[in-house]
Parts: C-alpha cells; structure tokens; sequence
C-alpha cells in the first residue's frame, strides 16, 4: 500500500536586524617625561683598576707520542796535529863543552875588521893629541870600551833602544819557555847563559845580538810549532855559540870611528867638486893632493892595510853568508834539520809570493845584479836548504 507523501510548506526567511557600530572613544597621547643625562662617574686609571680575575689554572695536557730519539751524532775527529808540533821530554846532547867561543867565521871576521880598527885608532889617536895627557886616556878608553859588548845593562839598551825588542809577555813565556829549554838541554847550555826577548813583528824572523840576546818575532811565538820554532832558536844559539854576534858587534863597533872619518872625507870631496866650478882646476887638485896624501901615508906606515876599506864590505858579507850556513849546520846537529828547512821553505814561498803579486800589479821586478848580490850578508833560501838536505832526515824522537 502506497504512503502519502507529505506536504510542504513555504519556509519563510528570519527577520533581518539593523546593526549598531561600536562606539568610538577619543585616544589620549601618552605623557612626555623630561629625560635626566646618565651621571657621569670619575674614570679610574689603567693602574689604578682592579687586577683582572684569576685564570683558572691550565691541566696539563697528555703530550703527544714522540718517536724514538735518534742517538747523537759523533763529533768529528780533532785535527790532526802538526807533525812538529813536539812534546819535548829536553835531553842533553853537549855540542860542545864550551858555552860560547869563536869558530873560523868569527875569527875570519875579526881578521877582516883589522883595517877598520886600524884606520878607527889613527882617528882617535889623531883627535886625542888636541888634548895633551888627557889624549892618552882617552885612547885606552876607547880600546877598553869594546868589553861593554859582554856588559849586560848595556846589552839591554842595545836590545831595546836599537833592536825595539821587550822582554816577553806571561802567556808568550809560557809558550816559549819549554821549547827554549829544549833547545839549551840539547846543546848542553845553561839556561841563564842566554835572554829571550820578543819583537813586536808580524813577520817570521829572529835576531841574535851582542853576547847574550836572542830575539824572537810575535809572530814566530803565535804561529809556529813547537818544532819550527826550536829550529829558528837553534839557529839563533848557532850564532852565539859560534861567536858570530859578538865579534861582528866587536868589529863594528872599533870601525866606527874610521867609517865617521871616511863619511867625512867623502862629504868634503863633494864640496870641492862643486866649488871646483868657481875655481876651475884648483878643485880637483886639492882633492888629487887630499887623496894622495892619504894614500903615501897609509902605504908607508901602515902597509896600505887601510887601502883594503874599499873590499872589506864584500869579504865581509861573505863571511855572514858562511855564519849562516855554520848556524844552519848548529841547528841540524841538535835534531832540528826538517823543522828548520820547512821554516826556510816557507820563507823562500813568501819571498817568491811577494814578487809574483808584484808583476800582476805592474811593478817591475827589481833583478840585482852580480856585484850588488855579493853585498848580501845571508844566503838564499835555495842554496840554504841544499845545504840541510843531507841532514833532513826523520826528526830526532825528544
């Protein structure tokens, strides 16, 4: 059976209301308020401020793993020694049992200052008859005057006035006492026989003076080894033990008197020359008649020994040649060869070092002549060293 359906009804709409805006209220301004400045506060100094707060205390840190050290390194080896430089254990040799006597080259050069001596007294003899007795005395003076060589003070002012030597420092004494030692043990010397002094030089040289100096360049102290500068002080004992100082000393000085005169005569010889221009031939005649004169004189009374002045430089050079070589010969014998022919090798490579410099800088090379070389008082250094070759062997163990 069919429903009825159901009736509808027109709906109608609700009722629309009218709607009241909300109400408005006027906006005060909020209030202004004068604003203070900040107070300023009175700044304390950076000393005067509070100590910044302390650090909290640093933990240690677990360091890293390091590798294993490696082992150091070896020092390198010293240096090997040079092979003169010696340990000196001073053995007596006795050369000779005489401290100091005169070999043939110091009697040779005694014997050639004769006419120096002889022309020297003429002078002194000549210049003492102005003073009547008194000439007399002074004449034995003089002749008693050449012991000074021997005297000790005097010795010394000669050392430092004319040879600039001083007497050697601590630290120099420690050096060259046991190597002078050595040298006077093996020669059979006493020490206080001799005195070392010291020049102020940077070059290698030693000196031998009077009768008892032996003089010593800084530079050989500094530089050399013990051994070389034994050999150098062996050759220097060499010329006092051989007498070559002191009777070159003693010749030079009784020459004195007659080279003064012979300065003299040489020097009025010139001024007659150049007066000879003013008085044509009356110049050289004076001179002719001064010279002749000289010349009868000398030949009558004193066998012409005088005359010989003219050659003695040469014969005496020679014979400062030869002490050398009796000096190198000194120092062989007391073991020295090898030492003192490297020092004159070493000498010889300055002297031809020097002269290569000189021809790469453009100066001429001065080559003496024949004549002029015969003047030289020492020998060269080639023919020195031929001379020790026979005696450089191994060196005496000390």
């Amino acid at each position: 059976m069919t429903e009825p359906a159901e009736p509808q009804y027109p709906q109608a709409p609700p009722p629309a209301y009218p709607q009241a805006p909300p109400p408005t209220y006027p906006q005060a301004p909020p209030p202004t308020y004068p604003q203070a400045p900040p107070p300023a506060y009175p700044q304390t100094p950076p000393s005067a401020q509070a100590p910044p707060p302390p650090q909290a205390p640093p933990y240690p840190q677990a360091a890293a793993p390091q590798p294993p050290a490696l082992p150091p390194a070896p020092p390198p080896p010293p240096p090997a020694p040079h092979p003169h430089e010696l340990r000196f254990a001073q053995r007596r040799v006795h050369i000779a049992e005489h401290q100091r006597g005169a070999d043939g080259t110091a009697v040779s050069g005694l014997l050639l200052h004769v006419p120096n001596f002889l022309c020297s007294l003429l002078v002194v003899s000549l210049l003492s008859v102005f003073f009547g007795l008194l000439g007399i005395v002074i004449v034995v003076a003089w002749l008693a005057s050449g012991a000074l060589v021997f005297h000790r003070p005097t010795e010394r002012f000669i050392a430092r006035r004319l040879l600039k030597l001083r007497h050697p420092t601590p630290q120099e004494l420690a050096r060259i006492t046991p190597v002078w030692q050595e040298v006077l043990a093996r020669a059979g010397i006493e020490a206080h026989t001799y005195e070392l002094w010291v020049e102020d030089s940077d070059r290698l040289n030693a000196v031998a003076a009077a009768g008892h100096i032996v003089g010593v360049t800084r530079f050989s102290i500094e530089r050399l080894p013990s051994g070389q500068l034994a050999a150098v002080l062996a050759h220097e004992l060499g010329h006092h033990v051989g007498g070559h100082t002191w009777s070159s000393l003693l010749g030079y000085w009784y020459a004195l008197p007659g080279r003064i005169a012979w300065r003299l005569m040489l020097l009025t010889t010139y001024v007659a020359i150049r007066v000879s221009g003013l008085f044509s031939w009356a110049g050289p005649a004076l001179v002719m008649l001064v010279f002749g004169m000289v010349a009868v004189v000398t030949i009558s009374f004193l066998y012409g020994l005088p005359l010989l002045v003219l050659i003695t430089p040469y014969l005496l050079a020679a014979v400062g040649r030869r002490a050398e070589f009796h000096a190198d010969q000194q120092a062989a014998a007391l073991g020295f060869a090898p030492m003192l022919a490297e020092v004159l090798g070493l000498l010889h490579a300055a002297e031809q070092q020097a002269e290569a410099l000189a021809a790469a800088r453009g100066r001429p090379v001065k080559r003496e002549g024949a004549l002029a070389r015969l003047l030289h008082s020492h020998p060269d250094y080639p023919a020195r060293l031929r001379r020790l070759q026979p005696h450089a062997g191994p060196p005496t163990p000390a």
